[in-house]
């Protein structure tokens, strides 16, 4: 007596399900999240105060293409990658 399986159909429909929920619950908010990212970079002005990947607090005085100039410290400045900027801090 042959034995009664699953459509194979079934099997496509999981792997369909599969396939759209690893997009909406991994891939679909890591895009989000690299937008924003980007949108932040692009949006540094001098007077925005940041935190570098590194933990070091301090004020933009220059945007450059690549980089952007930062207070630290009364008269120090360092030069840091935009892509070093973490966050910016809003007060």
């Amino acid at each position: 007596m042959p034995q009664q399986g699953l459509s194979p159909w079934f099997s496509y429909v999981w792997i369909a399900l599969l396939f759209a929920f690893l997009y909406f619950f991994t891939i679909r908010p890591q895009q989000k999240e690299q937008r924003e990212r980007a949108e932040m970079i692009r949006s540094l002005k001098p007077g925005d105060k940041v935190v570098t990947a590194g933990g070091l607090v301090g004020v933009i005085t220059k945007v450059e293409d690549i980089s952007v100039k930062m207070r630290v410290a009364e008269r120090v400045e360092v030069e840091v990658l935009k892509t070093g900027i973490a966050r910016t801090i809003r007060d």
